[in-house]
This record gives C-alpha cells, sequence and structure tokens, in this order.
C-alpha cells in the first residue's frame, strides 16, 4: 500500500471516478467535522479527539471500484434510509460507486448524529 503525507495527497492519488465522488463528499464531511482530517492507518479519518485516531468519527476509503463512507460507531446511528451496512465492531459505511450515490443531507445527519454519539461515549 502507498504512504501518503496527507489526506490530500491520498485522494489526488485515487483513480478519477474516486476522486470525483471525493470531491463531492469532502465538502459534507468538512462542514460537519472541520479541520479533523487526517491519515490514520493509511486512509482519511476525521476524529473528534486532537490527534488522528482519537475519539475516530468516520472515513473514507478507496477501492477499485467504490469508495467507502463510514463511521466508527455506525451501528449506533439511526438509518431509516437503510442505507448504511454493518461491519466489525460498531462500525457501519456505505459503498459509493457514484456521484448518485451521495445524498448531503442523509450524509450530513450521519455525521451529526456520530459526532454526538462519540462525545458522548468517547473513545
Amino acid at each position: 500500500m502507498a504512504k501518503f503525507d496527507s489526506v490530500q495527497d491520498y485522494l489526488n492519488a485515487l483513480p478519477e471516478p474516486q476522486q470525483r465522488i471525493t470531491d463531492e463528499l469532502l465538502p459534507i464531511i468538512e462542514a460537519a467535522l472541520p479541520g479533523t482530517g487526517a491519515l490514520y492507518q493509511g486512509h482519511p479519518v476525521w476524529s473528534a479527539g486532537e490527534k488522528p485516531g482519537k475519539s475516530p468519527v468516520c472515513y473514507v476509503k478507496a477501492y477499485p471500484s467504490y469508495v467507502t463512507f463510514g463511521f466508527w460507531k455506525g451501528q449506533m446511528l439511526s438509518d431509516p434510509s437503510g442505507r448504511l451496512d454493518a461491519g466489525a465492531r460498531e462500525m457501519a459505511g456505505i459503498k459509493l460507486r457514484s456521484l448518485a450515490d451521495i445524498d448531503a443531507g442523509l450524509f450530513t445527519d450521519w455525521l451529526r448524529q456520530a459526532r454526538a454519539v462519540e462525545a458522548s461515549t468517547g473513545s
């Protein structure tokens, strides 16, 4: 796996289809968690804590045919849309294959909830 120096380096290295997705997704994340993005375990993570990986809230991880937008405590989020897929432990995420998969209102609500969950439970 390639090593990157910053979130932007990670994003710049993505193939164009994933870059289009992250170009649309990142402003939504940054609006909810401004200035908290950093690389943690090789991919972008946004945290409620002062250091990357301290009280992590969400992450973005690219794969060959999609981008995962995930939450550390995603299984604790209310998701009437049913779009979040449960992962390991308390994690949950969504696979974004095109711009049509991005729902700014829904994602903003998930981010608000995830930030509140992290604030109330603290890692």
